[in-house]
């Protein structure tokens, strides 16, 4: 392991702590998903547990709303399982962006444009942009 590493790491674990935090979130949100209906499960999430107070992020405030209903039969749901909570708090995950892929450009040149744009590009240096550009627009069009 890197100076940097440890350095970064500290004199203790903290990396085993980080392992066996992230281990202890994995299986309360198992404990979790058995203590909600279905169509909730998918959209909860355990975030974390710190102090004996379990934070779980959903996806819409409707849902946040029914989930702090449930926390009395949830906080037995966790007792149960062997996890006794001193609170539950919900929050609204902020929702995940989705990027829309772009449609390819599609270009359409005459036979003719294609030949001047091949002929203008002849003429400038072999290292000019301009000429890539050209050459690249004469190759990639599609013929009207």
């Amino acid at each position: 392991m890197s100076k940097l590493l440890q350095r970064y790491l500290g004199s203790g674990n903290a990396l085993a702590r980080l392992q066996d935090h992230a281990a202890r979130l994995r299986r309360l949100q198992t404990v979790l998903d058995g203590g909600l209906p279905t169509q909730f499960a998918s959209a909860c999430s355990v975030v974390n547990l710190k102090d004996d107070v379990l934070v779980i992020a959903t996806r819409g405030s409707a849902l946040a709303v029914r989930l702090k209903q449930m926390v009395p039969s949830l906080m037995d749901h966790f007792l149960h399982a062997g996890y006794p909570l001193q609170s539950i708090r919900i929050k609204v995950s902020t929702p995940e962006e989705t990027v829309v892929p772009r449609a390819p450009t599609v270009r359409t040149v005459s036979p003719a444009a294609k030949n001047h744009l091949r002929e203008f590009a002849a003429t400038l240096p072999e290292d000019s942009p301009l000429r890539d550009a050209l050459e690249r627009l004469a190759r990639l069009s599609r013929e009207s």
